[in-house]
């Protein structure tokens, strides 16, 4: 029997030089597994991270920057979800979510946006480690999705017309696969982030935005058609399709023992001590991955 090839955990870059348009396509798998199986989150909690550790990926390669860093994150006091954060940053991709047990329990088997965050808003945030500048635009969670408000967030924040879908399944393994296509008009010319004038009503993106519309959520979560299969399916009949290179995803939490001993060496050793349990030592949690790291206070002299 022949073995179906899979085509997961990377992001596909591509050009429209005729229609002055760019797009990504990611996909998602065993990358998106490890990340959620480190919470055990429910059902819900579960679809909703998935779906924005793709939002992440996707916008997060469009960085030309190694080192740049792209963070999108939503905080409410009311509402089920208090936290999601999800960063990505040179082919990594990381993300958590904080939630009420109580108040998801009180929700519709299928929460919408706001039974999950109630008046909440989505922050995108860039940092360009290349020049040290830093962008963000915040966005009220109006859609029924997360890709609702990605798009508004470009449309509103950075008046570019911009295109996102995402596409979510779980298999009856229980993994999860997930991909994502995002298509933007850029003028003529236009170099990494600087922002230039965009005409909303362009009709080459008209065009663009109409086959892009046509992708089906299936399509993108299915783990067995190559995301350069996709693009070709997408736009065919144009007159060139530039593919650009590739970039592997891989789940990319940054802890390390090293890592939090030498920022907790920052603090004055009284003051250390005073952060210690009983058995002198300081336990960091990471909720990115949901581990503890226990880091011994050295004694006094």
């Amino acid at each position: 029997m022949e073995q179906l090839t899979t085509d997961l955990d990377r992001a596909l870059g591509f050009a429209i030089p005729s229609r002055s348009a760019r797009g990504r396509l990611v996909r998602l798998g065993p990358t998106l597994d490890a990340i959620l199986s480190a919470h055990a989150y429910p059902p819900a909690i579960e679809a909703l991270l998935a779906e924005a550790l793709t939002l992440t990926a996707l916008i997060g390669s469009t960085l030309k920057d190694p080192e740049a860093q792209l963070t999108m994150q939503s905080r409410t006091e009311t509402g089920v979800v208090t936290l999601l954060v999800c960063d990505y940053r040179g082919g990594e991709v990381r993300g958590y979510v904080e939630f009420d047990a109580e108040r998801l329990a009180m929700a519709p088997e299928n929460p919408t946006l706001f039974a999950l965050f109630g008046q909440g808003y989505l922050a995108i945030t860039f940092d360009l480690a290349a020049t040290g500048e830093r962008y963000q635009g915040i966005v009220p969670l109006d859609g029924v999705t997360l890709v609702d408000a990605a798009q508004s967030y470009f449309v509103q924040s950075e008046q570019i017309p911009t295109l996102v879908r995402a596409g979510i399944r779980k298999g009856p393994d229980g993994r999860c696969v997930a991909g994502g296509l995002f298509l933007q008009h850029l003028p003529e010319g236009e170099e990494g982030r600087e922002r230039l004038h965009t005409r909303l009503d362009h009709p080459e993106w008209e065009h663009v935005a109409a086959l892009g519309e046509t992708m089906g959520a299936d399509e993108l979560a299915s783990a067995t058609v190559p995301l350069e299969t996709l693009v070709w399916r997408l736009f065919n009949e144009e007159q060139e399709v530039r593919v650009l290179a590739s970039t592997p995803l891989v789940r990319g939490c940054r802890c390390t023992l090293e890592h939090f001993a030498a920022v907790l060496g920052q603090f004055p050793p009284d003051e250390q001590r005073a952060m210690a349990n009983d058995d002198g030592n300081i336990v960091v949690d990471c909720h990115f991955c949901a581990r503890q790291f226990p880091i011994r206070v050295a004694e006094p002299a």
